[in-house]
């Protein structure tokens, strides 16, 4: 019988007070973290040295007493871990040597290779699973091939996420090709996350709302269920949190389609809505709007319990609807916590 808060409304329970974490929970709204990042050098150092990076996910902990960390790493290390160069421009964010071809595709390292490169993420969830305190879950995470795919087509983040939808319209085959590459070896990677000591993991589909009609089911929904029926059939009983995020109407019966566990909701869906269309499978996560995080004042508290009411009713996991942002205040998120656990 689980005992943990995140577990228990994991595995379907209704609790009098929601868990929460927070998407981005580790990053530049914190003092703290400004100052292992700087002492890291650069962002992908960061990411690839255990210490620092169990640290930066350690921070938000020590904070805020959260009831679950998220392994500190990045969506584009398994890309990354494919071949692919990476690299940040300050500033403008991640780069990446594009992959369009069958070629390109062709060319990409063995899916069991990638554990090489992805090792110190592996060691950082071992840290944590030593250092968290007893109560907190430990979340694992990847991109959803999709998200992953748009990064790897393009070689950085798009607002419209046209030349992967381009590849899929001129080139279905090569660009289904690629989805799967990207699916295997995210099973590989959220099963070595597992296995170091990951309690919970998550798929981020951060681009899955520019996926329409028969696009969602083959390039959401399906690479999705793959993944999760591959980690559940090597880890019975494994968690999982889905993230599609903006898909809308998309988000009604995704869990049945997908075999999530719990199905995190952006704040472009109400929570009365949500609450009518998606909580009716089990657990759902969200959704407060990350705006409130800079802006504060009665307007978060009121927010915060709005959402807090209209999940009142099934397994409910108390976070943003997205990342929260550089520019937050930390003593909003300190008010959002209050909130939640004392009403």
């Amino acid at each position: 019988m689980a005992t943990k808060t995140i577990l228990r409304a994991l595995a379907g329970e209704t609790l009098p007070t929601p868990p929460i974490w927070m998407m981005r929970q580790a990053g530049r709204y914190l003092p703290e973290y400004r100052a292992t990042r700087a002492q890291a050098g650069d962002f992908l150092s960061l990411c690839y040295t255990p210490d620092l990076a169990a640290e930066v996910t350690l921070q938000p902990i020590r904070r805020y007493r959260f009831d679950a960390a998220i392994l500190f790493a990045d969506i584009l290390l398994l890309p990354q871990a494919l071949g692919p160069k990476l690299w940040f421009e300050t500033g403008e964010g991640p780069r990446m040597e594009t992959t369009t071809t069958p070629a390109q595709v062709a060319a990409l390292k063995p899916t069991e290779a990638i554990h090489d490169t992805l090792a110190p993420v592996y060691e950082t969830v071992r840290i944590l699973s030593r250092e968290l305190p007893k109560e907190t879950t430990l979340i694992g995470f990847a991109g959803a091939p999709w998200t992953v795919a748009t990064y790897m087509i393009a070689g950085r983040g798009t607002k419209d996420q046209g030349p992967a939808h381009a590849l899929k319209a001129a080139d279905r085959a090569t660009f289904s090709a690629l989805i799967d590459r990207i699916t295997e070896a995210t099973m590989e990677y959220l099963s070595a996350q597992v296995e170091a000591g990951a309690e919970v993991v998550k798929l981020f589909d951060s681009w899955a709302g520019s996926l329409k009609g028969q696009d969602f089911t083959d390039f959401a929904v399906k690479p999705t269920a793959r993944i999760i029926a591959a980690l559940k059939a090597r880890h019975p009983g494994l968690p999982v949190i889905a993230f599609p995020r903006e898909a809308g109407e998309g988000y009604t019966g995704f869990a049945r389609a997908t075999g999530a566990d719990c199905v995190a909701l952006d704040n472009s869906v109400s929570p009365e809505w949500a609450a009518e269309h998606v909580q009716t499978d089990g657990c759902v996560q969200g959704n407060l709007d990350p705006s409130f995080m800079v802006t504060g004042g009665p307007a978060l508290v009121e927010a915060t319990r709005r959402v807090v009411r209209a999940f009142a009713g099934g397994p409910h996991i108390f976070n943003l609807g997205h990342g929260i942002t550089p520019d937050a205040d930390p003593e909003n998120v300190a008010l959002m916590v209050r909130t939640v656990r004392e009403g």
